[in-house]
């Protein structure tokens, strides 16, 4: 069924969040539909208030008015743990990796898998070598960096390598939505091929995914729908199908007013 059929309840939807820090409006009565099954590209100037609506809908920032749903149902998060828990999984800006524990470590950081003896049950020791094998077979079934060494810390790694340890830990663990945040800005040409790769076949597997970015020939190659964010709102969503890169740069920075049928 398509991303464009109303009668379908969208995985995760927004209505009227509004978020101020002071005088600046960081969100301003902005709604967000993504539906099941579609990769949705969220795009907008800097300071068009993306991040804040990704954080939102994810738990790290806590709006000041407005609701959303996950799957039809009304969510509140205080965290985002909580989003996690209920199977959200966002690779964030600034990858939200701790760079002295190990990838392995850094898969499982806050879902960390204990003994199931006697020595997990007393004295809560985790099952390291399960860790580790998860976390070697994750990193390689996507492909997205060369593993010498599971227990390397992640300070030793390059910034794509990095990269490639975040986006790896969203897609093993995202079970209801896969929120990703210029996933490909800091990475080479060949990087960014397995990171979209890996995009198309979360898709596969039936997750929806956000997809943050300005790279514009990404967006359009991988997205089923087009957000476009301007001034804290959704001004239009656009069919990449039906629209170049220059009429979404042009919505985007208002220089062209959002088809009628498009726009939010």
């Amino acid at each position: 069924m398509s991303a464009d059929t109303p009668s379908v309840e969208p995985a995760l939807k927004a209505r009227a969040l509004n978020k101020r820090y002071g005088r600046v409006v960081a969100l301003d009565n902005a709604d967000f539909d993504l539906m099941p099954n579609e990769i949705l590209a969220v795009i907008g100037d800097n300071g068009a208030g993306k991040s804040t609506l990704i954080k939102a809908l994810t738990g790290a920032v806590t709006p000041d008015h407005g609701e959303i749903w996950l799957n039809g149902q009304p969510v509140a998060f205080r965290s985002p743990i909580e989003a996690r828990n209920l199977g959200i999984e966002t690779v964030y800006q600034n990858l939200a990796l701790s760079p002295a524990l190990s990838i392995a470590d850094n898969m499982f950081l806050g879902r960390e898998k204990r003994r199931e003896d006697f020595f997990g049950r007393l004295f809560r020791t985790l099952d390291k070598s399960h860790m580790q094998k998860v976390a070697r077979q994750k990193l390689t079934e996507l492909g997205l960096l060369t593993i010498q060494n599971i227990n390397q810390p992640v300070e030793t790694l390059s910034g794509g390598q990095r990269q490639g340890v975040a986006v790896a830990r969203a897609a093993a663990f995202g079970s209801r939505v896969v929120i990703m945040d210029e996933p490909t800005a800091a990475l080479g040409v060949k990087e960014s091929r397995k990171v979209l790769e890996t995009i198309l076949r979360l898709k596969e597997r039936g997750l929806p995914i956000v997809l943050i970015s300005h790279n514009m020939p990404h967006v359009f190659e991988v997205a089923d729908r087009i957000h476009i964010h301007r001034l804290g709102k959704r001004v239009a969503v656009i069919n990449p199908k039906r629209h170049t890169m220059s009429d979404a740069v042009a919505i985007m920075t208002g220089a062209m007013a959002p088809p009628a049928d498009e726009a939010a």
